[in-house]
């Protein structure tokens, strides 16, 4: 496939979009509000896939796709494949199968995936859960896996319990190995509920404060069924599952762009690649001046929301406004029927308020259906999407260990008074009503 036809030859702006994920798909349907600009999504799959639904995939209680017919705008066009290299001086894209495409404008929104193994033995024979591929081979392994095999999950961040949550409520022996703190973004409080929900279904937590073994306790090595640890001691493992860190595509890198250590592309407040005005980044592969977003789905809808009205504001020669973005909640799911929903500043840090048990789980529920809906909304009515501003960004927020998959914050708006005794539900446009019992 080659097209490397001009906006001058075309009469109208083309927009190629890297990756289909929720950055991606908002972003492109975003673009089509106004009717001289063609856009075309470029992404390697021909389904959408709602990551925040893969342990549920891996436990058997979703198959975690959309398609995209339900997600994207009718204006858009579908390219299936992937892309090897961006040229930004001849403003074109190389695509795996072959060919090239050109465009006007770029939204690099590639997102995330496993970051690259660093400990031994972990490429060989542990498992992620980061991509669709990974968790459908993870889910074909544990249909072969006895029920009574021992189990372990490494990662204490939201996937790492989710999975071991959604494991354990089928009756399975998981081990959590934590490393550090258990579910590092939430309150104390919260953590408390999590650290209990997960003694109730069974799972052995190790290495966060108050669990068995030492705090700080590190994976070392991992073998075809065991698990070392740094302290010397070797956990029985048939199935290990490793959920500690996420990395991004070196797309970006390869193609000569600035990029973060971490690979992210590197951008100005408006999320305008540093090298060139005409590439623009959203979602887990961007890396914006001075400000740092936690990686979730709430962040890459905003995120790809923000990049195509960059933009559409450079097509009629505005200047682009500085991403502003706040966060309300992240919510962790603790098997089927069971979450934790964290209340947050608008910094993102955590407030010493959530929403557990089965009404955190409707919280959990309604913030992983609106993260589809929200994109569904945009295709039908683009320019729709709104989101809580008021933070900058907080720094450091963005931290990648084993922090995607539970954050669904969609539709949750900041509340007040929500702790231990209090309830909360959703009305038809998403909004979070919480009332706390006297």
């Amino acid at each position: 496939m080659t097209d490397n036809t001009s906006a001058a030859t075309r009469n109208a702006a083309h927009v190629v979009v890297i990756g289909g994920g929720y950055a991606g798909v908002m972003a492109a349907n975003r673009l089509t509000r106004r009717d001289d600009v063609t856009v075309t999504l470029v992404n390697p799959r021909p389904v959408f896939v709602p990551r925040l639904r893969l342990h549920q995939l891996v436990g058997g209680s979703h198959d975690a796709v959309v398609e995209y017919r339900d997600v994207l705008a009718e204006r858009v066009r579908l390219v299936v494949d992937g892309v090897t290299r961006i040229d930004a001086a001849a403003r074109t894209v190389a695509l795996a199968e072959g060919g090239t495409l050109g465009y006007d404008h770029l939204i690099y929104a590639v997102g995330s995936a496993s970051a690259a193994p660093r400990v031994p033995g972990v490429a060989e024979f542990a498992h992620s859960v980061a991509t669709l591929e990974e968790a459908r081979r993870l889910r074909s392994v544990m249909d072969a896996t006895p029920a009574s095999a021992p189990l372990t999950v490494v990662g204490g961040g939201p996937t790492g319990i989710e999975t071991a949550a959604e494991l354990a409520q089928q009756g399975r022996r998981v081990t959590l190995v934590s490393g550090g703190t258990l579910g590092p973004y939430l309150h104390p409080r919260a953590r408390r509920t999590a650290a209990r929900r997960l003694a109730h279904l069974g799972v052995t937590v190790l290495g966060a404060s108050g669990s068995e073994g030492p705090e700080g306790t590190r994976v070392v090595a991992v073998t075809r069924d065991a698990v070392h640890l740094g302290d010397g001691r070797t956990l029985p493992s048939a199935v290990t599952i490793w959920t500690a860190g996420f990395g991004v595509p070196d797309l970006a890198a390869r193609s000569g762009l600035s990029t973060d250590a971490a690979g992210r592309l590197l951008t100005d407040e408006t999320l305008t690649s540093v090298d060139d005005e005409r590439i623009v980044a959203a979602g887990d592969s961007a890396a914006p001046a001075d400000r740092s977003f936690r990686m979730s789905a709430y962040a890459a809808g905003c995120l790809g929301a923000h990049a195509a009205d960059t933009v559409l504001h450079r097509l009629t020669g505005e200047r682009p406004e500085p991403v502003d973005l706040s966060f309300s909640a992240m919510c962790i799911s603790l098997g089927r029927g069971t979450a934790v929903f964290q209340l947050a500043r608008k910094d993102d840090t955590a407030l010493p308020l959530y929403v557990g048990g089965r009404a955190g789980a409707r919280l959990k529920e309604m913030s992983c259906e609106f993260s589809v809906k929200h994109l569904a909304k945009e295709a039908r009515e683009p320019g729709s999407h709104s989101w809580p501003k008021g933070a900058k960004g907080a720094k450091g927020a963005k931290d990648a260990r084993g922090a995607k998959g539970a954050q669904g914050a969609q539709g949750a708006q900041a509340a007040q008074g929500v702790g231990r005794g209090s309830s909360a539900g959703a009305d038809r446009g998403g909004r979070v009503t919480v009332a706390v019992k006297s």
